[in-house]
């Protein structure tokens, strides 16, 4: 069993409340006909800039994430796609030093457009197998693993 001893476990930093805010992002491995996975770097100016990750975005109050992820894949990477395109794979959920992220990963294969990068972002179409070789946020890291031995 685990415990405080265990290693395994980690209190989040609380706010003054003594409640740790949580942010809900939804992000998409677009995968291509080739089996590439797409991924984004931040650009200049944004939280994190710099490293790589997989598109998408916040989900906003009252908005379901494949919503929200529909609509951010539209604003950023101009592209069209249905939410019964979106396979929910897996999650995660990663405290950083003022808050505590809960991030669902969706695959999806079917959309219509070519990603064009609508908010100054580079994009890489990326084997499964190299993804590791990218920066990447903490939270997006044990995603790369799970999506390289599912792909």
């Amino acid at each position: 069993m685990g415990g405080p001893d265990s290693g395994c476990w980690s209190a989040p930093f609380p706010g003054a409340d003594g409640a740790v805010r949580t942010v809900l992002v939804a992000a998409a491995a677009l995968v291509d006909a080739d089996g590439r996975v797409l991924i984004a770097k931040r650009p200049e100016g944004k939280a994190m800039a710099g490293l790589w990750e997989f598109p998408g975005g916040k989900v906003a109050d009252g908005e379901l994430p494949e919503t929200a992820l529909v609509r951010e894949l539209k604003e950023e990477l101009d592209l069209d796609i249905t939410e019964s395109c979106l396979a929910p794979f897996t999650f995660a959920s990663h405290v950083y030093e003022d808050f505590h992220l809960l991030m669902p990963l969706y695959l999806c294969r079917i959309w219509k457009g070519q990603p064009a990068p609508l908010e100054g972002q580079e994009l890489k179409w990326v084997p499964p197998v190299r993804l590791g070789d990218y920066p990447m946020p903490p939270a997006d890291k044990p995603l790369v693993a799970l999506l390289r031995d599912y792909l």
